[in-house]
């Protein structure tokens, strides 16, 4: 059975999409101590002859990196600096499979916040939804409000790229019952924005890769 490192639900709600059983392993980890959060979440809950799914997303602005915010008041800052900037959100992907074998990779996806005032702020922030989030804030929900527009995987902005991560499983030897796209737009109600990128550098899913879900050509690994 898979085992998806995660405490995150909206992690578990875009894989069970899929109809793949799977057991889901919170991992104990200091994510800040860690260069790749994804890599040490996933061997702390991977087993000999299992595999193993992680995930952990960031958010770029300047090339600086952006985590979850410490409390309220860390909210209301990220928040700030985000308002009305394009920025990137990054999200890496680890697969070990049953034979022990590393895929790391990474899905960017391009988000632009609407300019807002921090009484529009304080208002999302009192949902509760800012807390534990890459940025302050989730798109798939009340904090979708505070976004103009994005390019690319929305589920990678969510939390997990899932139509890389259909391949990715794939390519470790576990093929889903279900496909990502009618999966999704049955879940969600539109159609995967991301799908045709993604199966299109699906081909080129290799460890260390960046893919840019916005576009149809990748620099190959």
């Amino acid at each position: 059975m898979l085992r998806l490192a995660t405490s995150s639900p909206r992690r578990v709600e875009l894989l069970s999409v899929l109809g793949m059983p799977f057991e889901r392993c919170a991992p104990e980890i200091d994510e800040r101590a860690s260069a790749s959060p994804a890599l040490a979440k996933a061997e702390a809950v991977a087993r000999p002859g299992a595999l193993t799914l992680a995930a952990d997303t960031e958010v770029l602005l300047d090339d600086e990196r952006i985590g979850k915010p410490d409390d309220e008041t860390h909210a209301m800052e990220m928040l700030r600096r985000l308002s009305g900037r394009e920025h990137i959100v990054r999200t890496e992907v680890v697969v070990i499979d049953a034979t022990g074998a590393v895929l790391r990779f990474a899905v960017r996806s391009r988000v632009l916040p609407k300019e807002r005032d921090d009484e529009a702020f304080a208002r999302y922030i009192a949902t509760g939804e800012a807390l534990g989030k890459a940025g302050a804030y989730n798109i798939a929900g009340r904090g979708g409000d505070l976004i103009a527009s994005y390019e690319g995987c929305y589920q990678n902005i969510v939390g997990l790229p899932l139509c890389y991560v259909y391949f990715a499983l794939r390519k470790a030897g576990a093929v889903p019952p279900e496909r990502p796209e009618p999966a999704f737009e049955r879940a969600y109600g539109f159609r995967c924005p991301g799908w045709d990128h993604a199966r299109w550098q699906s081909r080129w899913l290799a460890d260390g890769a960046e893919h840019e879900s916005w576009r149809d050509a990748i620099a190959r690994p």
